[in-house]
């Protein structure tokens, strides 16, 4: 049955609501070059750099001494100058050099945070208390290294909140409504499609198989598609990124729900990081393999999935700005294809509320 709800987590509040002691994706290794990147992660403005001996660091953007933001300095072997009078800190944000003064008093440092690279991402530690460290590994994600792949990626900005883009991607019912040029495809058969759903403490995981539906004008870019195809999405969701998987075979090639099935794939990293309540950073790449019979398509096939991203985006931001102009009536009605989304709502729900509530 049909339900009428308020927005969950309260949308449209100002108060902080991201899971902490978490790792979120701040970055790609490809971005760290000469310069510092100011990037602001759960309201938290940090500079990004890497050192000249190749170290990735992130401290928090500000110089200790007048305040002026250290992306506006330089990379150095040994850390970031700041721009301004020049104290040089390292990857840990201790002062170590300031020009023309011998001393360095002891509260010369800034807040510094953990970054793991891995598969070309960088993830950084968000920790709950200033200074907490790491509890667990940062994710893996292989296929970024994967010699069957090429992949690439950028990263969006966002005027809404994250979870608006979480609900997004873990229901793709409305491919067939947004992105008709290019990963669309038939609308009914998206919105009628065998749905499983599964989630535990943590991960929600959303597969849907669509077999004998016309291959969508990207598929046929880069695969040598006929009249029809089978097509698969397998979603998982974790709360730190979502890993999305999609494809297609020709039909009667293969079982769809076959883990080592042909046929064209798209293997999608989505790092949704909040930058406020109200913005987000969306991070993103997608790997594609090539069909042999067909020249090089990876360039073609990021083109139009950045099409897609630019008409998500669209639909999004004027969600969130319709969410604001009605206020307390944008209530919403969940119909058979939010099963998802809503199991990964109340999975951060449930991380919020543990970390809010008093200590024992």
């Amino acid at each position: 049955m049909n339900t009428v709800t308020q927005v969950p987590l309260s949308a449209l509040k100002k108060e902080t609501s991201f899971p902490l002691d978490q790792w979120y994706v701040a970055g790609f290794s490809w971005e760290l070059k000469e310069q510092p990147i100011a990037r602001t992660l759960l309201n938290q403005p940090v500079v990004l750099f890497r050192t000249g001996d190749g170290v990735a660091a992130a401290l928090e953007d500000r110089c200790c001494h007048r305040s002026v933001p250290l992306s506006c300095g330089t990379v150095e072997k040994n850390g970031v100058r700041c721009g301004y009078h020049g104290l040089l800190y390292n990857t840990h944000g201790a002062c170590i050099e300031i020009p023309g003064q011998e001393k360095i008093p002891s509260k010369a440092k800034v807040r510094s945070y953990t970054i793991s690279e891995k598969n070309h991402i960088l993830w950084i530690w968000m920790p709950k208390e200033a200074g907490g460290a790491p509890t667990h590994e940062a994710p893996d994600y292989p296929h970024h290294d994967d010699p069957k792949y090429k992949f690439g990626g950028g990263v969006y900005h966002y005027d809404a909140p994250y979870q608006l883009i979480h609900d997004n991607l873990l229901d793709l019912s409305h491919l067939g409504y947004v992105h008709l040029k290019t990963i669309g495809g038939n609308a009914r058969q998206h919105m009628t499609a065998e749905m499983q759903v599964s989630s535990d403490e943590k991960t929600v995981r959303v597969v849907r198989l669509m077999p004998g539906t016309p291959p969508p004008p990207s598929y046929k870019m880069a695969w040598p598609f006929q009249e029809t195809c089978d097509r698969w999405q397998e979603i998982e969701f974790n709360l730190n990124h979502l890993s999305i998987w999609t494809g297609a075979i020709e039909p009667g090639t293969g079982a769809l729900d076959d883990p080592q099935r042909g046929g064209f794939h798209l293997r999608g990293l989505h790092g949704i990081t909040p930058e406020t309540e109200t913005t987000t950073h969306y991070f993103w790449s997608m790997a594609s393999n090539r069909h042999p019979d067909m020249p090089e398509t990876i360039a073609t096939v990021l083109q139009q999935i950045e099409f897609t991203f630019d008409e998500d985006r669209v639909i999004i931001e004027k969600q969130y700005a319709n969410m604001k102009r009605f206020g307390e009536r944008a209530t919403w009605m969940d119909i058979h294809v939010d099963v998802g989304a809503n199991r990964a709502r109340r999975i951060i729900a449930k991380l919020i509320g543990e970390q809010n509530q008093p200590a024992a």
